[in-house]
């Protein structure tokens, strides 16, 4: 068994943006990523000097095609969770404040989601533990 100090460690942020009406955006993965066909928060990997927030202002405009600055994510949870070849420490923030209608970019699926429903959709093991944090917020 591989010592889990062994993996690399894979930081990652996700963003919970909400609507006007507390709904949560999802992504699914489309087919050809790995966990293709699983629910998400938007987000993605935090490349050399980004902050979290950097990323995410980054990835929501590049994924979604929306506008938000640094100050409008408010850090809500993380998720720490160990994959076969990496751990990932994933900070979630959450996100009310932004330009724009999010458009799926990069051939995802997007759906608005009540918190409550969040168990409906099948997401990758790392998201479940952000679930309760959300729908205690909302």
């Amino acid at each position: 068994m591989t010592d889990p100090a062994d993996k690399p460690l894979l930081l990652v942020a996700a963003c919970a943006l909400l609507d006007t009406d507390n709904r949560i955006l999802l992504a699914r993965r489309p087919a050809g990523k790995s966990m293709a066909g699983l629910w998400e928060f938007p987000g993605g990997k935090v490349e050399t000097g980004e902050t979290p927030e950097d990323t995410l202002v980054r990835e929501l405009a590049e994924e979604l095609g929306i506008v938000t600055e640094k100050p409008c994510l408010a850090p809500l949870s993380f998720a720490s969770h160990a994959y076969d070849a990496f751990h990932l420490l994933m900070p979630l923030f959450v996100c009310r404040k932004y330009q724009g209608i999010p458009v799926p970019r990069e051939g995802q699926e997007l759906k608005w989601v009540r918190a409550q429903a969040l168990r409906d959709y099948p997401m990758p093991p790392a998201d479940l533990p952000l679930i309760p944090a959300l729908q205690d917020l909302l």
